[in-house]
């Protein structure tokens, strides 16, 4: 069952971040339908994180699409190579974002296999957020789709994970974050092999 607008509109990212393990994300390219159960996300709190794109109430280009309703994707540009696939979350005018890190393929491998260019039983295939969206296609073309339609989607197949199957840690590659560094809003599901390093809790 595809999630509804209603889901992404939850004020409480940290939440939603953990929530969002088990659910699994499709993209439809030319007929071409992958998909991939996520395994990994990061929460980033708004204005007020300072590993957020929006800390302090920044307001670019880019950062413009986080101020929108929750249920639209946001991908940006990494280091000028790789596309991050995140969620916008909350209410229209709170930049509340999660990053999805890691994906375990579900649906499409032969596809995912050709984009990626290596088989499905390397666990890089879809490991780290830039590999998630090479595997699903994502380019920058996804930016600001809305999260309901018939291109990018999420749906809910059930598959639930306990408290303690969720490791909570520090996200990765946020030093610039000061002591928000720290802050264990990293969430992944212990023992998933696809899970991107380093996976130590």
């Amino acid at each position: 069952m595809k999630l509804p607008l209603s889901y992404y509109l939850n004020q409480n990212v940290l939440f939603l971040a953990k929530d969002l393990l088990g659910k699994v994300l499709f993209t439809n390219i030319n007929d071409e339908i992958t998909a991939g159960i996520i395994v990994e996300t990061e929460a980033y709190f708004g204005e007020q994180d300072k590993a957020s794109h929006a800390y302090g109430g920044r307001r670019t280009k880019r950062t413009e699409t986080l101020y929108g309703k929750g249920g639209i994707s946001y991908v940006y540009l990494c280091y000028g190579i790789h596309h991050l696939f995140n969620i916008v979350t909350s209410f229209e005018g709170e930049p509340h974002g999660i990053l999805i890190r890691t994906v375990e393929p579900l649906i499409g491998k032969e596809i995912i296999e050709s984009r990626r260019k290596m088989p499905i039983t390397k666990t890089t295939i879809s490991s780290g957020p830039g590999s998630v969206s090479k595997a699903l296609g994502i380019d920058g073309s996804f930016n600001k789709k809305d999260l309901t339609g018939e291109e990018i989607w999420l749906e809910d197949h059930h598959i639930r994970y306990n408290s303690d199957e969720i490791a909570e840690v520090p996200r990765v590659g946020v030093a610039y974050a000061q002591e928000d560094a720290f802050l264990p809003w990293r969430f992944f599901v212990k023992g998933n092999k696809y899970v991107s390093k380093p996976n130590n809790f």
